[in-house]
């Protein structure tokens, strides 16, 4: 009687908690359901207020000191062609000088072993290298010096330099205080759709169940470029468009 009363007991609560297990799991499934979804979009065009470029100029020589006092010549010429062009010295900077050694390889044949052949590392003396770079920042004035200039510099062949320009990267002062705009922007988005929707379909929107945001985007205003997964962040347009996307769902009622 007793083993039959505990079988009884086990049997009851195994029906019990068969039952709570699939009501949680129905309650679940139509809260899922009671809710809409919706991604809103924040965009800005903006115009880049920081520029960065640089350049670089060489020389060789054999001897080290005397490549070394080459470049300082030359880095001499190069600081008169832009305080020519309008800068102040210091306007720019010039980095460390970067020596190198150059080799060149010569290949040594042995007729008697033509599989064999030899490469020979041949010193062909030093390469003295120099930077030079120009930065602005929240300067309107002197990034259009900057940006005039980089395309002139060619004229120093006239004093025997070949100065290799390197693009101009543009970037952006505040962008903590854009994406925090574009936030704003992109979540109103979002509950505007979402109200649209429900009004529309004669329903009623309910409390926000969840927020997610998507990936900051920069790219150069106009371009078609698709979003990346890790993210844009475009440098070589000084005028962008910044995006991000914000997923809200709501619930019904």
């Amino acid at each position: 009687m007793e083993t039959k009363l505990k079988s009884t007991l086990a049997i009851s609560v195994s029906i019990i908690l068969t039952a709570w297990i699939l009501g949680s799991a129905f309650k679940k499934r139509n809260e899922n359901l009671d809710s809409i979804s919706v991604i809103g979009l924040g965009t800005k065009d903006f115009v880049s207020d920081e520029i960065l470029w640089s350049g670089s100029f060489t020389t060789n020589s054999m001897d080290i000191k005397t490549a070394y006092t080459k470049i300082v010549e030359d880095q001499k010429i190069v600081t008169d062609f832009f305080v020519s062009k309008g800068f102040k010295s210091n306007e720019f900077s010039f980095g460390a000088v970067n020596f190198q050694k150059k080799f060149k390889e010569i290949r040594k044949e042995d007729p008697n072993k033509p599989d064999q052949n030899q490469i020979e590392q041949v010193f062909q003396g030093y390469e003295a290298t120099q930077t030079i770079i120009f930065s602005a920042k929240k300067n309107p004035a002197l990034m259009q010096k900057i940006e005039s200039v980089s395309n002139k510099t060619a004229e120093l062949i006239n004093s025997g330099i070949e100065l290799t320009s390197n693009t101009i990267q543009y970037t952006y002062s505040n962008l903590p205080s854009l994406k925090q705009s574009l936030i704003e922007k992109a979540t109103q988005d979002a509950s505007e759709r979402a109200n649209k929707i429900v009004n529309t379909a004669d329903g009623s929107l309910g409390k926000l169940k969840t927020a997610s945001m998507g990936v900051f985007q920069i790219t150069g205003q106009g371009s078609t470029e698709e979003d990346s997964y890790g993210g844009i962040n475009d440098i070589y347009s000084k005028i962008k468009t910044a995006r991000i996307t914000v997923r809200l769902e709501f619930g019904l009622e």
